[in-house]
């Protein structure tokens, strides 16, 4: 049983508001994201059989919306849950177990209302072999791959900046956005370091929000939206859950295997792809998405970016809503790489890239630990 294209987004909203949201808890973002999602297809809790999400568990959320469900979804991957979500609803719908799916995602990651502190549990791989040597999370994590990188590859240090660079271009298209001053390559170098050769605008933003979607049959979705967006492919993927256990510091063994299952299961072939959003908690992390997709050759990423290819105007548009750069990041940021596809393939993205049918939007939970890829079209890829 093929289940490409057999299963749509009808709703993608994401909450009223986003950056400093201090009257609302994680649950209530979830909620408010959820009934714009709803909104947007024109369905009511009432219309709901099963519901997703991350960080909150999903018969809470269930529970708090008036939903009864026949389908519960509560994997919890980091970053990278809502393309596991949305994947898994895919063959749940298809399956006959539910009908139409509500995925959600909220997040007090900035006022921290309703949010349970972060802390590694002692008995985890994290923390008994990597917490007690001093790294504390992605900030101080994440740079050894970098430095590994730019070791083994050459990328410069102008060529990192030139990442953030980019993706405030964007940002400057989409009112939503956070940040969207342009800044410069030495704008990037004037930030304070944070782990050696990472500085603060290499790092994401951090902030509230949440968003949602509302996934159901292609026969059905005709009737819902009059631009339904096709899951053409989806993939997912995991490997250490500690740095010291990755494959590679400088790739992403959970990126490829995911990739190469939604291109695999969608038929696209790479020239097919109109527009591209790679998780960007980090600056390096769409360079190594780049290469671990199949977009580029391995090292080739940071020279791409140079020459302007991701940029407005190049023919991969990358991270167009500014990304976790520029445009939020609440902790789990995979909602709202999903969120700008869905956009951009409806046609309705702020910074709008003319002509997009295909779109692919690729996550990561943790430190490269989990990945999930999608391949997202218009109907016109059917």
């Amino acid at each position: 049983m093929s289940l490409r294209g057999a299963v749509a987004i009808v709703g993608a909203a994401e909450s009223t508001d986003l950056g400093r949201i201090p009257d609302k808890s994680a649950l209530e973002l979830h909620a408010d994201a959820a009934l714009n999602a709803l909104a947007d297809c024109g369905l009511t809790p009432g219309d709901v059989d099963g519901v997703a999400s991350a960080g909150e568990m999903p018969n809470d959320v269930a529970d708090y919306l008036g939903i009864v469900p026949e389908y519960l979804d509560g994997t919890n991957v980091g970053g990278s849950s809502f393309m596991l979500h949305v994947r898994h609803a895919m063959a749940a719908i298809a399956a006959g177990l539910c009908e139409t799916v509500l995925v959600t995602h909220g997040e007090s990651g900035r006022s921290r209302v309703g949010m349970v502190p972060w802390a590694p549990a002692p008995q985890s791989l994290m923390g008994q072999l990597e917490v007690p040597y001093g790294p504390i999370g992605a900030p101080s994590l994440f740079p050894m791959g970098v430095r590994q990188y730019m070791a083994r590859y050459g990328m410069t240090r102008e060529q990192l900046a030139l990442v953030p660079v980019i993706q405030r271009e964007w940002a400057a298209k989409n009112p939503r956005a956070k940040l969207r001053d342009p800044i410069t390559v030495d704008d990037v170098f004037a930030s304070p370091v944070i782990a050696d050769p990472v500085h603060l605008l290499h790092c994401c933003l951090v902030t509230d929000g949440g968003g949602a979607l509302v996934l159901t049959s292609a026969e059905r979705a005709k009737d819902l939206h009059p631009s339904p967006v096709y899951v053409l492919g989806a993939g997912e993927s995991s490997e250490a859950s500690v740095v010291s256990g990755l494959e590679s510091l400088t790739s992403s063994r959970a990126i490829r295997i995911c990739g190469e299952r939604a291109f695999a299961q969608s038929g696209v072939r790479h020239d097919d792809v109109d527009h591209l959003m790679i998780y960007d908690a980090f600056a390096h992390v769409p360079i190594f998405g780049l290469e671990d997709l199949g977009f580029v050759g391995r090292g080739e990423a940071p020279a791409f970016i140079e020459e302007r290819n991701t940029a407005p105007g190049g023919r991969l548009p990358l991270n167009t809503n500014g990304g976790g750069l520029s445009y939020t990041h609440t902790g789990m940021y995979g909602m709202f790489a999903i969120q700008e596809s869905v956009r951009q393939v409806r046609g309705t993205a702020p910074a709008q890239v003319p002509g997009v049918d295909v779109s692919v939007a690729t996550g990561v939970g943790g430190m490269f630990m989990s990945s999930g890829t999608l391949v997202l079209g218009s109907a016109a890829t059917l």
